[in-house]
């Protein structure tokens, strides 16, 4: 893992959205896995920004993870961020997306669903990720074990507390979200940290112990991770 440090938010955010391009244009029908979140709200602008750079006419995207039991119009799903920030500004069509429904009748046949679909489309080209303050990441919570594929994660009360799920105003308890295996083989990762909230897990991280316990540290193992920071947020 290759760690940077930025003096400010903009600073990183710039830095990263190049980045970004630079790998999108390597290979302009990528397989992207964006993350949600506060961490890239900031990078995904300046995306938007220098679309014209991006062929998001081949361009893949798909959803990392997803608040399980909303209706997808909640605005705190996922799907809503996404739409936001990122698939609308970028115009991406449906038919480059592929995305986890928040209210699927059976969260276990959904995740089938996208298992099935990532073994089609995948791996996974450029993976963005963010870490939680108690190390998860996408809804891989800290626990003796990890799971490899797509799953049902029950999710932690600190998870819980995050903004997007208190935006959905409702009673959550579990996540749609990609596996420990499925983010591992992504060709490239970019892990974002800021704010001073994030700086006890990010100094967890820089140890390079590889824990279940802190499933972020799993990055490790991944020869092309880049890790962008900052304290500011």
């Amino acid at each position: 893992m290759i760690f940077f440090e930025f003096d400010t938010l903009d600073e990183m955010n710039e830095q990263v959205s190049e980045t970004v391009i630079a790998e999108l244009q390597k290979k302009p029908n990528s397989l992207f896995c964006p993350a949600t979140g506060n961490s890239p709200t900031g990078m995904y602008k300046k995306l938007v920004e220098k679309k014209e750079r991006i062929d998001t006419n081949q361009l893949r995207i798909i959803k990392l993870d997803e608040w399980y039991a909303l209706l997808p119009d909640n605005p705190g799903t996922c799907e809503q961020y996404l739409q936001q920030h990122l698939l609308q500004p970028l115009g991406i069509t449906d038919g480059h997306y592929t995305a986890f429904a928040s209210d699927a009748h059976s969260p276990h046949d959904e995740c089938e669903r996208i298992q099935h679909l990532l073994v089609e489309n995948g791996p996974i080209d450029l993976c963005i990720l963010g870490i939680g303050k108690n190390g998860h990441l996408a809804f891989n919570e800290p626990n003796s074990e990890l799971s490899a594929g797509v799953h049902v994660s029950q999710l932690t009360a600190e998870t819980l507390q995050h903004g997007m799920a208190k935006i959905a105003n409702a009673t959550l308890e579990y996540g749609l979200t990609l596996g420990m295996a499925d983010i591992l083989q992504s060709k490239t990762i970019i892990l974002m940290v800021n704010g001073p909230h994030k700086r006890d897990i990010l100094n967890r991280l820089l140890t390079s112990n590889i824990s279940t316990h802190l499933p972020a540290s799993f990055l490790w193992l991944h020869p092309n991770v880049y890790c962008y920071y900052t304290s500011e947020g």
